[in-house]
């Protein structure tokens, strides 16, 4: 994914470089993402989901080698896009492998859990939506960042489903629990640019944000433990509000361990509420 919000929690100076270096458009040489943070996000989502499906079987393993590679297979994909004109073979060769490989396990898993299918066009639509906006020039406009986030956090409904054949509603509740709470990240990064400084803007998400875990929370929908995770986003992002001077100047190392720190910690809460009695 080519999104800011990703982008800074461990940005890379390296990666922009890497695109002008002669053996790196070789062909053979694989093309991997740089957006280390997806690789957070996704892994926090699906362990959620394992969590709530209180069960790891080999689908489940399946399932998780699918979802990384059916990330890996979008940036090769993004960077054609980006070329407009220009056919590249390495972007071509490697989008197409990882997308094959995320197509076929994804295929296997659909046979055993049909209900896969609904996860698997949720993605296909947000592929959709970020191609379109590469093509306009907006994939750094907020909407498209949230529908990223929207898109790798189906990680948490796709591990129950593989592992238990039904995605229940606190399934959906972590999706949209961990959606929520990573698409914080949009207006925390957004905090260090002078042009959108204001911390107007993610009040107002945050204050929506609250709104929707509750109202997860009212229908059953989420445990209570779990809900009152998302207080750790609240936390992150009045703290760096009010020390916006230091955040703005910060090493972007800073604001890695911060994002990094603040997801596992989320983690932690969010399996920890799911996991039965007796491993607790």
């Amino acid at each position: 994914m080519t999104q800011p919000a990703i982008n800074a929690v461990t940005e890379n100076p390296s990666s922009a470089r890497s695109l002008t270096q002669p053996k790196s458009q070789a062909w053979y040489r694989p093309t991997l993402s740089h957006e280390h943070g997806v690789y957070v996000v996704l892994l926090v989502s699906f362990l959620t989901g394992a969590a709530l499906a209180q069960a790891w079987t080999l689908a489940t393993t399946l399932a998780l080698v699918c979802a990384f590679f059916g990330f890996q297979a979008e940036h090769p994909i993004v960077l054609q896009i980006k070329q407009r004109r220009s056919l590249k073979p390495r972007f071509l060769v490697w989008g197409g492998m990882y997308s094959a490989v995320s197509v076929a396990i994804a295929f296997w898993l659909y046979l055993s859990s049909p209900v896969l299918l609904w996860l698997y066009l949720g993605a296909v639509a947000a592929l959709v939506v970020d191609a379109v906006s590469v093509l306009h020039r907006e994939q750094k406009s907020i909407f498209n960042e949230f529908i990223t986030f929207t898109a790798v956090c189906l990680a948490a409904p796709l591990a129950e489903a593989v592992t238990t054949g039904t995605i229940s509603a606190t399934a959906m509740g972590l999706w949209v629990l961990n959606t929520l709470y990573f698409s914080s990240t949009i207006f925390t990064v957004k905090l260090r640019k002078t042009k959108t400084s204001s911390p107007v803007p993610g009040v107002v998400y945050h204050a929506i944000a609250t709104l929707i875990v509750a109202t997860l929370y009212h229908l059953g929908w989420l445990p209570l433990i779990a809900t009152l995770a998302f207080g750790l986003a609240l936390l992150k992002f009045g703290i760096i509000a009010l020390y916006q001077k230091w955040y703005r100047t910060a090493k972007i190392q800073w604001v890695a361990m911060i994002e990094t720190g603040t997801a596992f910690g989320f983690l932690v809460i969010v399996v920890l509420s799911l996991l039965p009695a007796h491993l607790t």
